[in-house]
């Protein structure tokens, strides 16, 4: 018999379970009385669908495999199987926990309602919003390679006319050098044909006078061959020589210019995994001892920030409006002076070798190419901060909101703003409010932050997505994490300068703790890795950059 039925066969409302019921509802499968009906259908989460009791679907029972006669109106909870009331009874289900067939199927029911909504409304879209995306890549891809190909063609006619301008030098003064030695030759030769037409008029004279048998001429002649027995100085002239060197194909192969590696990375939930798909590059142990191998007087009061421009050439910006390019032994080799003449956040260099620079008191990111300074980005209630040249060639720039209460990081592409980073995934913001906050993008694409306020760094994939947040040595709980600047290098290490304790931090690219970098620094702010990964560390306070082997 139905635990809900009694002796009288009335059917009770399964949730007051005292009034007899009037209606069902197929969504939940539950049945109802008129009162409960009422505030059953008054949930507005879910589309209830109730009906009068007898105009239900009917409930088709399972039947049971033990006992054929039977139906499975009951469910045993440990077993997670249907079963009939002889099962319940026979001692094999004894002690198990049972519910009611179709309380069991209503949650059932319930779930597989959700199922659907969230497959409907959330699953599907993305699935269909990620095909859109692949599509719009793929009709990109053609105008995308093949700017890439015109750019590799208009470097090797760049190559080429730098070839046939020196071949055309070359070849000039091989013509103007022969003409020069012709020239000499045939000087040579007028000479050599002066002598002979006096000698030969010499010879016609001595046979005039032999001839004549003259006592006068004879006794007059007076001998010139003293003169002529020495010759006219030879003109030698040796040749030119060309002295081709050998070509360094690796030279220039770096003269071309380099091709970023191509990255396929799959994204897995929350978390974007890289799959190079060309070589990766030679792994580089961490060395034992990090050491200093050279050391940059700026000549600041105090120092920002420093960007490679090579091996031995940096860029420099500290406390005034005067951005230094200096060598490694402190030579000034030219330097600019921003727009506004205020001191500027923060700067780096692009792939191009030209300077970006970030001005706060005028809301701009401005671009130096051949010591012009042209303005890229206008900013309308931010204030630009820090900036990081990526693979891409793209700028990332972290800001603050004019009111300062707000951060996030945006990516530009020249002055179109490709993608901005601010809130996760609960739309809670992922930075402080705080100003100092150096960027990089690693080798894996992904975005780290380092957010000095919230002693953090905030590494985010390249769709914005957090990945993690390092807060410090978990071992070290005395000294409080300063992050300042920060840089990645080769092998998607990543750097950060903890400033109040006068070190670096080394990370991998999933955050965890590898190793110290100490060198006897002072207050280390702005970082930067040059292509043979060396670090450069700008001290705030000495205002001297230091170039430190830790690879």
């Amino acid at each position: 018999m139905h635990p809900r039925r009694s002796a009288q066969e009335v059917l009770l409302c399964d949730l007051c379970e005292t009034v007899p019921l009037q209606s069902h509802c197929e969504l939940c499968n539950i049945n109802l009385c008129v009162n409960c009906a009422v505030k059953h259908l008054s949930d507005s989460s879910k589309r209830h669908k109730v009906v009068p009791f007898l105009h239900r679907k009917s409930t088709n029972y399972h039947k049971c495999p033990d006992h054929a006669d039977k139906h499975c109106e009951m469910y045993c909870e440990k077993c997670s199987i249907p079963v009939c009331l002889t099962c319940v009874t026979s001692g094999k289900h004894k002690g198990h926990e049972i519910s009611d067939i179709l309380e069991k199927l209503s949650a059932k029911t319930e779930i597989l309602q959700k199922d659907l909504e969230e497959l409907e409304t959330r699953i599907y879209p993305r699935y269909e919003g990620m095909t859109s995306d692949v599509e719009t890549e793929k009709a990109e891809l053609e105008r995308k390679y093949g700017k890439l190909t015109t750019d590799a063609d208009e470097q090797g006619e760049n190559l080429h006319r730098e070839i046939t301008a020196i071949v055309n030098r070359r070849k000039s003064a091989i013509t103007e050098m022969k003409n020069k030695h012709l020239s000499t030759l045939n000087k040579n030769t007028d000479e050599i044909t002066q002598k002979m037409t006096e000698l030969k008029q010499i010879m016609s004279d001595l046979k005039s006078i032999l001839k004549s048998n003259d006592v006068s001429l004879t006794s007059t002649y007076k001998s010139r061959n003293s003169e002529f027995r020495t010759l006219p100085p030879k003109v030698r002239v040796t040749l030119p020589s060309l002295s081709p060197q050998k070509i360094n194909k690796d030279q220039l192969n770096e003269m071309f210019g380099s091709l970023s590696p191509l990255s396929i990375n799959t994204e897995h939930g929350d978390t974007m995994k890289s799959a190079e798909a060309v070589s990766s590059p030679p792994v580089k142990p961490l060395l034992d001892e990090p050491r200093v191998t050279a050391t940059i007087d700026t000549g600041y009061n105090r120092l920002f920030s420093v960007s490679c421009l090579s091996e031995d050439q940096v860029w420099t910006c500290g406390g005034n409006d005067t951005m230094k390019l200096l060598n490694l032994q402190s030579k000034l080799l030219t330097s600019i002076q921003t727009k506004s003449g205020r001191e500027p956040i923060d700067i780096a260099v692009t792939r191009d070798g030209d300077l970006v620079y970030t001005d706060y008191c005028n809301n701009t990111v401005n671009l130096i190419r051949n010591k012009q300074i042209q303005t890229v980005i206008t900013l309308q209630g931010w204030r630009p901060l820090y900036v990081c040249c990526t693979a891409a060639n793209d700028l990332l720039v972290t800001m603050i909101s004019d009111d300062r209460k707000q951060s996030k990081v945006v990516r530009y592409s020249g002055s179109t703003e490709k993608q901005s980073i601010q809130f996760d995934d609960q739309g809670r913001p992922l930075y402080s409010s705080h100003h100092i906050k150096y960027l990089s993008e690693n080798r894996n694409l992904d975005i780290c932050v380092a957010d000095r306020l919230a002693s953090a760094v905030v590494v985010v994939n390249q769709s914005g997505k957090l990945r993690f947040r390092y807060t410090g040595h978990p071992s070290n709980t005395k000294q409080s994490f300063d992050p300042c600047g920060i840089t990645t290098d080769s092998q998607s290490h990543i750097l950060t300068a903890d400033y109040d304790n006068h070190r670096i931090h080394i990370l991998d690219q999933d955050g965890q703790f590898l190793r110290y970098i100490h060198c006897g620094l002072e207050f280390p702010h702005g970082l930067c890795v040059d292509i043979r990964d060396n670090l450069f560390v700008a001290e705030w306070g000495t205002a001297k950059v230091k170039k430190i082997q830790y690879l």
